[in-house]
């Protein structure tokens, strides 16, 4: 009973260890700046309810639409597909964002198939063979984006939108889960 205590101790002080290792990766990437004049802007997709982008959303929206405004030159690319309960997808409530605060149409390319970063991310370089992006997410989903971003052969660099307060804790949990997976499948 005994070692048992001990083995079950030694794997939980190892899994603190390994999510304190994945927080502090994830915090200094958010903590960059983006070079400027980078051709291209990706906004990663969250989710939409109805037609009305979720707090996430929004947050990354506005983060990217200042980068747009000091960087006149950069497009934006939007991405994300719909999923239950939306009734657009991730990428057309971006769209519209963008043209409500004067972003032009022709500096917009969207792509809205994707169900997941992975997915946002390749197919992106799918259709505009893309070589290097701005990826605009919230400070807890950018570390691992950009680590996908490298596997489909995108110069990354992070612009970090803040997490809404309300689903901080619970989508930092889920992220630390999905960076070991990605650790360990590939993805």
């Amino acid at each position: 009973m005994k070692k048992i205590l001990i083995l079950i101790s030694a794997a939980i002080i190892l899994l603190l260890i390994i999510i304190i290792g994945i927080h502090q990766s994830m915090m200094e990437t958010a903590k960059k700046t983006p070079p400027h004049s980078v051709p291209y802007l990706i906004v990663l997709g969250a989710k939409v309810n109805g037609e009305e982008m979720s707090l996430s959303l929004l947050f990354r929206a506005k983060k990217a639409l200042e980068y747009l405004k000091e960087n006149p030159e950069t497009n934006v690319i939007v991405t994300g597909g719909q999923g239950n309960g939306e009734n657009i997808t991730e990428a057309e409530a971006l769209r519209r964002f963008f043209i409500e605060q004067g972003i032009s149409e022709d500096r917009i390319l969207k792509e809205e198939l994707s169900t997941s970063t992975y997915e946002n991310l390749k197919y992106t370089k799918d259709l505009y063979d893309i070589d290097e992006a701005v990826i605009v997410s919230n400070d807890f989903h950018l570390y691992r984006s950009l680590k996908l971003a490298e596997k489909v052969e995108i110069k990354g660099y992070p612009l970090a939108a803040e997490t809404p307060a309300v689903v901080k804790t619970t989508l930092f949990i889920r992220e630390y889960a999905a960076i070991i997976k990605m650790t360990i499948v590939g993805k």
